[in-house]
């Protein structure tokens, strides 16, 4: 049978316009494709200049591209170009443990941060995450595809080799014992923050940080209490000389035994230095030298001490609680300290059940009843 020129001349361009944007430096530009996403969800927004009629034929083209173009190891993927913060800054997440499935606070940090921030991407970096989404779709592992749904949350190994690079921690990295480390993950963590933020800029959070409110980029620590700042939410452009003061104090001056010595305390003596003072409330709500010292009310609403507040039952009143966190954009639930506090969220009537309903209503509804 003849076949139409016409029909062999669109199949041509259905194909090539889809294979060749895979390729580096491809010269044809027939489609334009934006990833938001990593591994199977580098599809999740596209953009075709004329295929965009259906989705999901296109869709699962794409799934056999992937197929094709993947490497032998089914746990390796065909390198695309997926949103890093090296090109797009944005708001990240470490995971320094090797936990796949999170808990449901760390999950809820992740997800109310990108509903906040939906023209943001969301970066989670998962030490023990291998970069291939489609190996951690079974039950066991339900954080990893929850969290990959959400358009602009992109889930990325933490490689600490390769981030501590080029910076003063590479040696530190290298000497340190971590079976020897009372504080292990936490130090590890203090330490990818201060590297994430000098090598990419951007926002660090910690994955007990639950959003409420949009952020914006800029340079800011904020107070945990009275003349002390703390390190679990974060803002800094790149290469910022405070960065890079904290990344000196840390390895010159480490101490891995002493609780908070290379967090709290660290962020509290380099900006005390920073500033030229020893009484840091005088620069609360104010910039000192391009950075914003935010009062506690931004981030930690309710003090380490009384962190058992948020999880005390029948305290739901909307109108209450949106009046006392009217000035919150994120809230610090304190981890290290209620992390070994077994509670059922649902029902309770708390503020935690207030905060996951209405921030991450995602993690939510996978909550246990």
């Amino acid at each position: 049978m003849r076949r139409s020129p016409k029909l062999l001349l669109f199949f041509l361009i259905l194909v090539f316009g889809i294979t060749f944007p895979l390729w580096p430096n491809s010269p044809l530009k027939v489609v334009s494709i934006s990833f938001h996403g990593y591994g199977t969800n580098y599809y999740k927004h596209l953009r075709l200049d004329e295929l965009t009629n259906n989705l999901a034929k296109y869709r699962n083209r794409m799934n056999l591209f992937h197929q094709i173009f993947s490497r032998d190891d089914p746990n390796h993927l065909v390198s695309l170009k997926a949103p890093h913060p090296s090109t797009e800054p944005g708001i990240m997440f470490v995971q320094t443990s090797d936990e796949l499935n999170p808990s449901p606070l760390a999950k809820c940090a992740v997800e109310s941060a990108a509903r906040r921030n939906p023209n943001k991407t969301v970066y989670y970096f998962m030490k023990g995450f291998n970069g291939n989404i489609s190996a951690y779709q079974k039950p066991e592992f339900n954080a990893i595809p929850l969290l990959s749904s959400i358009p602009n949350v992109v889930i990325l190994p933490l490689n600490l080799d390769e981030l501590f690079s080029s910076t003063r921690l590479a040696d530190w990295y290298k000497e340190v014992d971590p079976d020897m480390e009372e504080y292990w993950i936490y130090v590890l963590s203090d330490a990818c923050r201060i590297a994430l933020l000098w090598k990419y800029g951007g926002i660090y959070l910690d994955t007990d940080v639950i959003s409420l409110k949009p952020l914006e980029f800029q340079n800011f620590i904020c107070a945990q209490s009275e003349n002390g700042a703390n390190g679990a939410a974060l803002g800094f452009t790149r290469s910022h000389s405070f960065t890079e003061m904290c990344l000196t104090d840390y390895v010159e001056n480490y101490d891995g035994e002493a609780w908070g010595h290379q967090g709290p305390d660290l962020m509290t003596r380099m900006l005390k230095k920073w500033c030229e003072t020893d009484n840091l409330d005088n620069f609360l709500d104010k910039e000192c030298k391009g950075i914003l010292y935010l009062s506690s009310n931004w981030f930690y609403p309710i003090p380490y001490t009384n962190w058992e507040k948020y999880f005390e039952r029948d305290r739901w009143n909307k109108n209450d609680i949106e009046n006392e966190f009217s000035k919150t954009s994120g809230a610090h639930i304190w981890n290290f300290l209620s992390g070994h506090y077994e509670t059922q969220i649902k029902g309770s009537l708390s503020l935690m059940e207030y905060f996951f309903s209405k921030y991450c209503p995602s993690t939510y509804k996978s909550l246990p009843k």
